[in-house]
C-alpha cells in the first residue's frame, strides 16, 4: 500500500464521517451502534467493501423521505445488522476456524466435553 493509497483512504473515510454527521440525530445514533457492532463481529472485508457507505445511502434516503429510523430498520437494530452480514464471512467465523484448526483431531462441530480432574482432597 502506497502513501497515496493511505491518503486517499483517509480522504474517503473523512467524507464518510461527514455524511454520517449530517444525518438526523436518531439516524446517527443507530448508524453508530451498527458501525460499532460491525467493527466487532462484522465482515472480514468491511473496510474494503461498500457496506458502511450503503447503510449511509439508505439512511440518507429514509431521512429525505421523512421516515422514522425504526420504520426503515424495524425495532430490533441488532437483527437488522445481522441481516446485513448474514451471507458474508465474519471475524467471529475466522476466529472459530483458527481455534478448531489448532486442535488436532477436532472438527468444527465437535465440542470438548471432558474436563481435567481437579486436585484430589484428602480427608
Amino acid at each position: 500500500m502506497s502513501i497515496r493509497d493511505i491518503i486517499e483512504g483517509k480522504r474517503q473515510w473523512r467524507a464518510h464521517v461527514a455524511r454520517v454527521k449530517a444525518l438526523p440525530p436518531d439516524y446517527r445514533i443507530v448508524y453508530t451502534e451498527i458501525q460499532k457492532y460491525l467493527f466487532k463481529v462484522g465482515p472480514v472485508d468491511l473496510l474494503d467493501g461498500r457496506l458502511l457507505a450503503e447503510i449511509v445511502d439508505f439512511f440518507e434516503q429514509g431521512a429525505a423521505d421523512g421516515r422514522n429510523i425504526l420504520e426503515l430498520i424495524g425495532s430490533d437494530v441488532a437483527a437488522f445488522a445481522d441481516g446485513l452480514i448474514s451471507d458474508v464471512r465474519t471475524h467471529a467465523e475466522v476466529l472459530q476456524e483458527s481455534v478448531v484448526s489448532e486442535r488436532p483431531g477436532r472438527s468444527a462441530g465437535s465440542a470438548d466435553r471432558t474436563r481435567p480432574e481437579g486436585p484430589r482432597r484428602s480427608s
